[in-house]
């Protein structure tokens, strides 16, 4: 009978691969410069922020700590009763901005990724691309000498057959440089953050949940609805917060359409317009002195607070939908 004998090799692992326990792996060299340069760009980051805040905080404190009565006294006025109207206006402006700027950006995200030729799509994609590099000062430019007068027998219809809503009574202006014409011009800013950010989301939805949807019978639009946007639901809030980001802070385009004014009210057809911080700071800093400079920047500090709130909230609201993926 004869036997088969069969030889086994032992694979012993190599001195490289084999280490005893609780003894970390050896790093590479271009490992370690990559993680050095990451976490010092995290730290150099944190180290800027805490000085801007530092030093808006540092600057605001005597308009902050100063009483009422003294700045009565040299023509100010209290520093929260300055402030509130242009904290209620950059708000109240970047509120309308986004109310006409989203659903236009996500059609325009949707038809560059989904419906449009590939041609078409990449023209489209490089002038919205394009229109992000404008500079504000050219789009306050054509708000207050083209868009204004433009819309101003808009305004003035609305004002009279619309004027039982809040938002279209009282008188409306007669130059069209109201608070909406200013929001249109944010809402061409922020257009192109908006729609750039959202397509490229769009575009990395699962080739598979698509198919799969139209394979049951799903219309185009059927399959958007239930894969493309939810999907996409968490970069959506992102590029939204960032535009709304873009807004809060916009300064020369709102100070060159805006007829600002101190006061708190929802029309938005009207002269008396409720200004921004950002176009009350540029149009007063370079003239200010003593106490009237701390309050501008402590106006500067209060739109720190509020854009700084407006990412949390952001942040809070990815983070809910961050557990929908591809794979789910």
């Amino acid at each position: 009978m004869a036997t088969v004998t069969q030889s086994t090799q032992e694979v012993t692992p190599s001195p490289s691969t084999h280490r005893p326990p609780g003894q970390r792996a050896l790093k590479r060299m271009g490992d370690r410069v990559f993680s050095g340069l990451s976490t010092g760009s995290g730290i150099i980051i944190l180290v800027i922020l805490a000085m801007v805040a530092g030093f808006l905080l540092m600057q605001a404190l005597p308009a902050l700590i100063t009483s009422p009565e003294v700045l009565s006294k040299q023509g100010y006025g209290p520093f929260w009763s300055w402030i509130l109207p242009f904290a209620w206006g950059t708000v109240w402006c970047s509120f309308w901005a986004l109310l006409m700027a989203v659903p236009v950006a996500i059609g325009i995200a949707l038809f560059i990724s989904h419906y449009a030729p590939r041609r078409l799509a990449s023209g489209l994609g490089y002038v919205i691309d394009l229109l992000a590099a404008v500079p504000s000062v050219v789009f306050g430019l054509w708000g207050s000498s083209v868009l204004a007068p433009a819309v101003q027998p808009l305004w003035l219809w609305l004002n009279t057959y619309l004027g039982w809503i809040p938002f279209f009574s009282g008188q409306a202006s007669g130059t069209g440089r109201t608070l909406l014409t200013a929001a249109i011009v944010l809402a061409v800013m922020i257009l192109p953050i908006i729609t750039s950010l959202s397509r490229e989301v769009f575009l990395q939805t699962p080739v598979l949940h698509q198919e799969a949807a139209l394979a049951l019978g799903a219309t185009r639009w059927e399959m958007v609805k239930m894969t493309v946007l939810p999907f996409g639901r968490a970069g959506i809030v992102s590029s939204v917060m960032l535009g709304l980001g873009r807004a809060l802070g916009e300064t020369m385009a709102v100070a060159m359409v805006l007829s600002g004014a101190s006061v708190i009210n929802l029309e938005i057809l009207t002269s008396q317009n409720p200004n921004t911080i950002a176009a009350v700071i540029a149009q007063n800093f370079p003239e200010a002195y003593g106490l009237k400079t701390n309050m501008l920047i402590a106006g500067g500090l209060v739109l720190f607070v509020i854009t700084l709130v407006v990412n949390m909230i952001a942040r809070l609201i990815v983070g809910r939908y961050k557990e929908f993926s591809g794979a789910n």
